[in-house]
């Protein structure tokens, strides 16, 4: 935001210069043209609000373009603009240098395109296309995004803030081995993922008017229209009141578990007590529950069960089953 209107400020002031030199001249047509063209170029600034994080090797490309037209708005418009004074070619040429290379670098390229694009078309996973996606540090350090990617199956541009880096950073310098080691992991992460078929950049926009990095996501979210990608049980529920769209990493593992029906048997080593009395706790490989009437007497055994029900949660899915021997008539297979 402070650079923005720094930006601003030099813009209107190199044009205000321009005007006060035409007035000082007397010439009125020459003030109205370099209104004109401060107006245009503060136009063309808003413009590349609309484009997303700045890409440095295109900033000669726009100092060059911005000069090309300089060069040929001073040509057209010297007997108004200029006359009389040679050092106006000077000014118009750093003014629209200064803008060119602005726009230049913060445009994404031109498949990306502004951001009203990020909300459709088709894409090859290389950022072509698709929604433009908010990573927060969570899904990150949890891993199974990359995963993800290297399937081909989320396509866009995957947007890394540069808030969520610090915080991983900050995480990743901890005094505590659990916490430093997840930073590690999380930064690992990120580095495969920028090697692999996805395109990864950093963004450099930030919402200075929080501290907390769930409320910046929150907020860039709904300004540019992306989507977050997380597994925070709680940021998904959040952004959902604030209409943000939201990709869950949990959810999408639940909906890849294979269904399990009522009847069918399982094999499961029973490995600790559940809450109620008797019931024994025991995980399929996919590390889904299961929950055992009267498990808890084959603690440390492997035991057939048959599924009575499940229950499909948001935190994941549990089912419950009994014995073979205690089923009775309800086995399907």
């Amino acid at each position: 935001m402070k650079n923005a209107m720094m930006r601003r400020l030099v813009i209107g002031l190199l044009a205000a210069v321009g005007v006060a030199m035409m007035l000082a001249a007397g010439r009125m047509e020459g003030a109205a043209v370099w209104a004109a063209i401060g107006v245009a170029a503060l136009g063309l600034d808003a413009l590349g609000d609309s484009f997303t994080s700045p890409f440095l090797a295109r900033a000669g490309a726009g100092v060059l373009a911005g000069w090309v037209a300089a060069l040929a708005l001073s040509w057209a418009l010297d007997q108004y603009a200029f006359a009389g004074w040679p050092g106006g070619r000077v000014l118009l040429l750093g003014l629209l240098g200064f803008v060119g290379a602005t726009v230049a670098l913060r445009w994404p390229g031109a498949a990306e395109g502004r951001r009203t694009s990020d909300r459709g078309g088709s894409g090859n996973g290389r950022g072509g296309g698709g929604v433009a996606k908010l990573l927060d540090t969570s899904v990150i350090i949890d891993g199974r995004i990359a995963e993800v990617c290297d399937t081909g199956f989320l396509e866009g541009t995957f947007y890394t803030p540069r808030f969520v880096l610090q915080e991983l950073q900050r995480i990743a310098d901890s005094s505590d081995p659990l916490k430093r080691n997840r930073g590690r992991r999380g930064l690992d992460i990120l580095n495969r993922m920028q090697k692999s078929r996805v395109r990864i950049e950093v963004l450099e926009l930030d919402a200075p008017e929080t501290r907390e990095v769930d409320e910046k996501l929150l907020i860039i979210g709904k300004q540019r229209g992306w989507k977050i990608i997380t597994n925070d049980f709680n940021l998904n529920k959040v952004a959902e009141i604030h209409g943000v769209a939201v990709l869950n990493i949990n959810d999408l593992a639940n909906a890849l578990k294979p269904a399990v029906l009522p009847g069918e048997l399982l094999t499961i080593r029973v490995i600790k007590e559940g809450k109620e009395a008797g019931q024994g706790i025991g995980y399929l490989d996919d590390g889904t529950m299961v929950v055992v009437d009267n498990g808890k007497v084959s603690m440390g055994q492997k035991v057939e069960v048959v599924v009575t029900s499940a229950l499909q949660t948001a935190a994941g899915r549990m089912i419950f089953a009994k014995k073979r021997e205690e089923a009775g008539d309800i086995i399907t297979n």
